[in-house]
């Protein structure tokens, strides 16, 4: 199973992220920003306190993107 094992926040609402597979880069959470649960990710301290979880990452709230959403959008650095 795909695993996220490391996330950092970068600028503009991006998510430095290294999955189990080996895959490495960016993910822009962006796109998502004016979408229901995940307009609460505009406040950039919330957005810093995302955290990863077994099946992806997730902020305290319930947003949340699983590994392979992030492997489907990850743009190498």
């Amino acid at each position: 199973m795909l695993r996220v094992e490391s996330i950092e926040c970068l600028q503009d609402f991006q998510l430095k992220a290294k999955l189990s597979n080996g895959a490495e880069g960016c993910f822009d959470v962006k796109p998502y920003l004016d979408k229901g649960i995940f307009t609460e990710l505009k406040n950039q301290e919330y957005f810093h306190s995302v955290k990863i979880n077994f099946a992806g990452i997730f902020w305290p709230h319930g947003q949340d993107f699983s590994a392979d959403t992030l492997e489907f959008e990850l743009k190498k650095i």
